[in-house]
This record gives structure tokens, C-alpha cells and sequence, in this order.
């Protein structure tokens, strides 16, 4: 992969498209409760409703997500997907802080800015300038839930916290979702 195309956090651009991987701090299978994906389900619906984010495919896996979107406009000084990661972090750590004690300790860190992490730093994005790149970042994302390692589904489309049906036009609650023959 072309060094140039690989950017951190800071790099991204507004109207560009990235294939973008976040994961959860020490790898922790934190996204193996339903109710934590939702919640990112509802963020990114709620960032695309702004007009902030265009999200083209994604799949939610236990300790780490994949989407591939466009950052559209900031959200007042901070580019969309640090309101992503800021508003995730804080619901769960809220959630995490009532329902899940026990689990709150694993993501307590001794940093200036805050006092749990849900989410590693520096996520990885790729930059996705043509439809073959984006094709081949779909089909990825789509086929992570099958890896031997995960299990989760024998078949894309039964796997339901991904893009996988959606592009086989069968029913899923993602009207965020635009398909990415609409932009390349």
C-alpha cells in the first residue's frame, strides 16, 4: 500500500473518502454487548444527519470498527470523526461507569486530558481515491466477520452490525447509509 495514501487522525481532509479502522484501547472485546454498537449506529447516524459525515460501509467487529466515509464539515472546531470518537468514549465510559464496574478499571489511564480511553490512539485511515480501492475496502469489511478468528457469521449479510446487506438491498435499520456508486 502506498505510504502516501496511509494518514493519522490529525492528516485527514474534509471531502475526501478514507477507509478508516479505529479499535478499542488494549484490544478489549468491549463491542461484544449489542448495546455499544448501537450506540456508535446512533452516532454516526446522528453525525450524517448533521451533515458532518457520509458513511459508505462499515462493519462493527468485538474490539474494532471499519468504515469507510467522507468527513464532510467540521463540527464547530473539531473534524467529525473526533466527535465520533469524543461522544462514543463518553457514552460508553457513562454506561460502563453504571451498568459494568468491573470493567471500568481496564480503560482508567493517567492522561492530562482525561481519565479513561475507550478508544487507541491514532486509528489508521486510508485514503480512498477510486472505486477499485473502495470495492476492494467494502468487500474487506464485509468479509471480516467470517475470518476464522471471529466466527460471527458463516455469511456477510447474516452478520447484523455491518454494511454486508445493505448492498445486497435486503432490509437493515442503516438509512444513513448512501451507497458508494454515488460518489465514484
Amino acid at each position: 500500500m502506498d505510504a502516501s495514501k496511509i494518514r493519522r487522525n490529525s492528516s485527514m481532509e474534509l471531502k475526501e473518502v478514507y477507509f478508516w479502522t479505529s479499535t478499542v484501547k488494549d484490544w478489549k472485546n468491549l463491542f461484544v454487548q449489542d448495546k455499544y454498537k448501537q450506540l456508535i449506529i446512533d452516532q454516526w447516524r446522528s453525525l450524517t444527519q448533521k451533515e458532518l459525515i457520509i458513511v459508505y460501509g462499515f462493519v462493527i467487529m468485538p474490539n474494532h470498527l471499519h468504515v469507510i466515509w467522507e468527513l464532510c464539515k467540521r463540527n464547530g472546531k473539531e473534524m467529525p470523526h473526533a466527535s465520533f470518537n469524543k461522544a462514543t468514549a463518553h457514552l460508553i465510559v457513562k454506561d460502563l461507569k453504571v451498568n459494568h464496574p468491573a470493567v471500568i478499571p481496564y480503560f482508567k489511564v493517567n492522561e492530562h486530558e482525561r481519565s479513561f480511553r475507550i478508544w487507541q490512539r491514532d486509528p489508521l485511515a486510508v485514503l480512498m481515491d477510486n472505486k477499485s480501492k473502495v470495492e476492494q475496502k467494502l468487500t474487506y469489511i464485509h468479509q471480516n466477520p467470517l475470518q476464522e478468528r471471529w466466527n460471527l457469521a458463516t455469511d456477510p449479510i447474516e452478520y447484523p452490525w455491518s454494511s454486508a446487506a445493505f448492498y445486497e438491498n435486503e432490509p437493515t435499520d442503516f438509512d444513513f447509509l448512501v451507497r458508494y456508486e454515488e460518489r465514484f
